[in-house]
């Protein structure tokens, strides 16, 4: 049986890549082996994908100190953390929600992902998986941790629908970001894009792009997008600790002007709503050492 629906189907045949994402998709799991098991208690974050009341994509992060995200059997991840006040997944995370998750190492450039659905639970969620697997260590930024303040008092989120030159500013230095989708029947992903700053290209105020570098081959953010657009994007401020929550529609590029150097395609993002939790947030990072193969 396919891991795959129609939408990362259509991509990976006109990539010249099914043979790949046939052979790589093997490794996508339905329970949590001990090896994601012991990653996921070291990391002090994730990100989770999903969509809210209305039916908007967004990305979140959540963080806690290392094992505040914990396996508690083959089948089900527990959280002890809930989106803060202000995030755009903190009422939609109130209720069953598919979500998609991705937990990245900067230090160590490791990932891996988890899509499944999640629950609300005293001071968190409980997440049962249907979807586990780790991807490569492209186009990761190493970074090192400076501090983790939990008790810290968060400013009040910032609301527009178009983005100001601060944030222009944040976006044209960003050199990672993650991606939320999901496809027809509301199963949710959540992805990171990485590169050199400025790979996050700003067009306009409300319309960004970026390129598709080639990754795992099995096309699972692309594959979203082809069948639905709604999408959300999450740019962190390493250094400051503060996140820039945006969703919109996203439509995929195949036209050879709008690819820059090392490109498969671009995705062309219009933005329909902005949300900002400013800084000083509670885990902050030191700088970047750019991935050796950013294109």
């Amino acid at each position: 049986m396919s891991h795959f629906h129609s939408g990362e189907v259509a991509v990976q045949r006109r990539m010249g890549q099914a043979h790949i994402a046939d052979r790589v998709g093997r490794m996508i799991r339905a329970d949590i082996p001990d090896i994601a098991a012991g990653f996921l208690a070291e990391q002090p974050m994730v990100v989770i994908g999903a969509a809210d009341l209305a039916g908007r994509v967004w990305a979140g992060s959540l963080v806690g100190s290392p094992g505040f995200v914990r396996v508690i059997d083959g089948e089900t991840i527990a959280i002890d953390a809930f989106p803060v006040a202000g995030d755009p997944l903190h009422e939609a995370l109130t209720r069953p929600a598919r979500i998609g998750m991705i937990a990245l190492q900067p230090q160590r450039r490791r990932r891996m992902r988890v899509n499944g659905s999640a629950t609300p639970k005293q001071a968190g969620l409980l997440i049962t998986v249907d979807q586990v697997y780790s991807n490569c260590p492209k186009y990761i930024s190493r970074r090192q941790i400076e501090s983790y303040c939990p008790d810290i008092d968060l400013p009040a989120a910032l609301h527009g629908t178009e983005l100001d030159a601060r944030q222009l500013g944040l976006i044209a230095a960003a050199d990672a970001f993650f991606v939320a989708t999901a496809d027809t029947d509301g199963n949710a992903d959540a992805s990171h894009r990485g590169g050199n700053p400025g790979f996050l290209q700003v067009l306009s105020p409300t319309r960004l792009r970026w390129p598709d570098y080639q990754g795992n081959s099995m096309f699972m953010t692309l594959g979203n997008i082809a069948v639905n657009p709604r999408c959300g994007i999450l740019i962190p401020d390493w250094a400051t600790g503060a996140t820039l929550h945006l969703t919109g529609t996203a439509e995929l590029s195949w036209a050879p002007e709008t690819f820059t150097a090392g490109a498969q395609c671009s995705i062309d993002f219009t933005i329909t709503e902005v949300v900002e939790l400013p800084g000083p947030g509670p885990l902050r990072w030191g700088p970047a050492e750019l991935s050796p193969v950013n294109p």
